[in-house]
């Protein structure tokens, strides 16, 4: 199961892009603020449209990447766990 470390390690970079792009938002106005943290997908239009920082390109990639990672990586570590789990036990137990 070393798929789920991975996906803990990509949802901890993801995190840390988000808070630098909610931080960003709240900086710029409250009210931007609050519709990135309440709309869904609004975080992906205020990235790409409003977001102005020296490494944009790099948390905005980060962002997108490592959050399509970790749910991969979640899905294929439950998968993973699921199928452990379904195993029949050998006879004689």
């Amino acid at each position: 199961m070393p798929l789920l470390p991975l996906a803990i390690l990509f949802g901890v970079v993801s995190l840390a892009c988000a808070v630098t792009l909610v931080i960003h938002a709240f900086r710029r106005s409250v009210g931007t603020g609050v519709m990135v943290l309440l709309i869904p997908c609004y975080m992906l239009v205020y990235a790409f449209s409003q977001f102005e920082h020296p490494r944009k390109n790099l948390i905005v990639a980060g962002f997108l990447a490592s959050t399509v990672l970790t749910a991969v990586f979640l899905g294929m570590g439950a998968h993973g766990l699921a199928a452990v789990a379904a195993r029949t036990p050998p006879p004689g137990f």
